[in-house]
C-alpha cells in the first residue's frame, strides 16, 4: 500500500465520528500515555494536576481501559498522589477504585483500580541498584551545576534539583526541561548539558555491570530518534528552538511500551474470560521485545474471536531528517511510537479496525513539535491536499505509523472526548 493510501484517511479531526463509532464497538480496549494525553506537559512534574471527571470517567470505563506510561504510579512524583489530590479526600480514590489501572514504568510497574501494586519480573537486587540511582543524580547535577561554565549559585541548583531529579522507584528519572528553561539565553550550555547528562546515564550502566546486572538496565530518551543499529536510543539534541531530549530515564530492560501492550491484553482476556492466554505470570520481563516477535505472540495465544478492538492514545511521536554520508536519513522515533505501531499492527492482523490517536501536547510549558491546525481543517475540506506540512517533525510521508485521529488542542481536548465516551459507553 503507498503512503499517499495508507495515510489518505488518517489525521482526521472528526471527533463526533470516532466517538460514534467507539460507542457502536462491543470489545473496547484504550491503552493510553498519561503525560501530555490527560495532563498537560510541566516543566515541574510535582505541578501535575488531573481533572476529576477523567478520573471518574476511566472508572466507568473499568475493563475497557488501562494505563501505559514511562511514569509511575506511586511515590512522591506518581500519578496517585495527583489523582488524589482531584478528589475530596486522600482516602477516597482507594476505597472507590478510582486510581488508574494499568502499567507505569514502562511497563514493569502493575497496578489495579485499589492502588494494588506490583512488580512482575523485578529482583530484589534490580530494585536495590535503581534504589540508589536519585542519590547519584542528585550528586552528580550538583557538582556539574556549581561548576565552569554554569557556576550557578547555591540556592539556584537546590531549587533546579527539586525540580530535575525525579526520585520514581523503578524508573529514576533526571527531567532537565527546567535547565533548557533556565538557559534559555545560552543555548550552548544547555546542549553541553544533554551530553553531560548522557555521559552520566553510561557511567551508570558501567557500574550495573560491576555489579553483576550486565543485561538488567537501559536508557530511554524522550523525545528521541528512534535506535541506533545496536539498539540504543538516539538522543535528540537541541536545535532551532527545540528542546530535544528532555527526559534521561533509567529504566529496566524489557520495559518498552509494546511489551506492555501484550501484558495489558492478557489481563484483558483473563477479565473477560478467566484464563491468561499468555499465562499468568507473563510480565514485561519474559516478553521479546522486537515488534515483530511480540506481533507472532499475539496471533500464536490471543483467539480472534475475543480480540477488542484497540484504540491507543499517546503524544510523544517524532520525525526529523538527518543528513548521513550527504544522503538524507529519516530518524522515527519518541516514547510512545513502538506501542502506537503495534496497536496498529495488531487491528491489521485481527481485522479489528484498531484506532491511533495522536495528542498534541505542543501547547504545554515542554518545547516540542506540534500540529498546523489550520492546514489539517483546510484538509478536511479538501481531500487531496496532503497531510505532512502539518506534521512536521511528527510523522512524515513514509511514516509505517498512520496516525488516524488527532486532538490539536491537547489534552484538554481528549479529556472532554474521554468524558463522552466513558459516559455514553458506560450506559448504552
Amino acid at each position: 500500500m503507498s503512503g499517499m493510501t495508507k495515510h489518505s484517511q488518517a489525521f482526521s479531526l472528526d471527533h463526533s465520528h470516532l466517538l460514534d463509532a467507539l460507542i457502536a464497538t462491543n470489545k473496547l480496549l484504550i491503552i493510553q500515555d498519561l503525560d501530555g494525553v490527560c495532563m498537560g506537559l510541566v516543566r515541574d512534574p510535582l505541578t501535575r494536576s488531573i481533572e476529576r471527571c477523567y478520573v471518574e470517567a476511566a472508572r466507568r470505563l473499568a475493563g475497557h481501559f488501562y494505563v501505559l506510561t514511562n511514569g509511575e504510579h506511586i511515590g512522591s512524583r506518581g500519578v496517585n498522589g495527583i489523582v488524589d489530590k482531584a478528589l475530596d479526600t486522600p482516602t477516597q480514590a482507594r476505597e472507590q477504585g478510582l486510581y488508574l489501572p494499568g502499567l507505569a514504568a514502562g511497563g514493569v510497574q502493575q497496578q489495579d483500580r485499589y492502588a494494588k501494586v506490583s512488580h512482575p519480573g523485578v529482583s530484589d537486587a534490580e530494585l536495590g541498584f535503581l534504589q540508589a540511582v536519585p542519590g547519584k543524580a542528585e550528586r552528580f547535577l550538583g557538582a556539574l551545576l556549581a561548576a565552569p561554565p554554569y557556576a550557578l549559585a547555591a540556592a539556584e541548583i537546590t531549587a533546579l534539583l527539586g525540580s530535575s531529579v525525579l526520585d520514581n522507584l523503578a524508573s529514576p528519572t533526571l527531567n532537565i526541561n527546567c535547565l533548557y528553561q533556565h538557559f534559555s539565553a545560552q543555548p550552548a550550555f544547555y546542549q553541553q548539558l544533554q551530553k553531560q547528562v548522557e555521559g552520566f546515564m553510561d557511567q551508570l550502566q558501567q557500574e550495573a555491570d560491576a555489579a553483576g546486572l550486565e543485561d538488567a538496565f537501559f536508557v530511554h530518551y524522550a523525545p528521541n530518534l528512534g535506535q541506533d543499529a545496536q539498539g540504543r536510543e538516539r538522543l535528540k539534541y537541541s536545535a532551532g528552538g527545540n528542546a530535544g531530549t528532555t527526559d534521561f530515564q533509567f529504566m529496566l530492560k524489557g520495559a518498552v511500551k509494546e511489551v506492555g501492550v501484550l501484558v495489558i491484553l492478557n489481563h484483558y482476556y483473563h477479565q473477560h474470560t478467566g484464563q491468561y492466554p499468555l499465562g499468568a505470570d507473563f510480565n514485561a520481563r519474559q516478553a521479546p521485545r522486537d515488534r515483530r516477535a511480540l506481533l507472532q505472540l499475539a496471533r500464536e495465544h490471543f483467539d480472534p474471536a475475543l480480540m477488542p478492538r484497540i484504540v491507543g492514545v499517546g503524544d510523544t511521536v517524532t520525525s526529523s531528517t538527518r543528513i548521513e554520508d550527504g544522503q538524507p536519513q529519516q530518524l522515527r522515533g519518541g516514547s510512545d511510537r513502538g506501542f502506537l505501531t503495534l496497536v496498529q499492527e495488531l487491528g491489521e492482523a485481527f481485522a479489528t479496525d484498531n484506532r491511533v490517536l495522536y495528542i498534541d501536547s505542543s501547547g504545554g510549558e515542554v518545547d516540542r513539535p506540534g500540529l498546523d491546525v489550520a492546514h489539517l481543517q483546510r484538509r478536511a475540506c479538501d481531500p487531496s491536499l496532503l497531510p505532512w506540512p502539518a506534521a512536521e517533525g511528527i510523522s512524515d510521508a513514509a511514516d509505517p505509523l498512520r496516525l488516524d485521529v488527532v486532538f490539536c488542542d491537547g489534552h484538554a481536548q481528549y479529556v472532554r472526548f474521554f468524558c463522552a465516551l466513558a459516559e455514553r459507553y458506560s450506559t448504552k
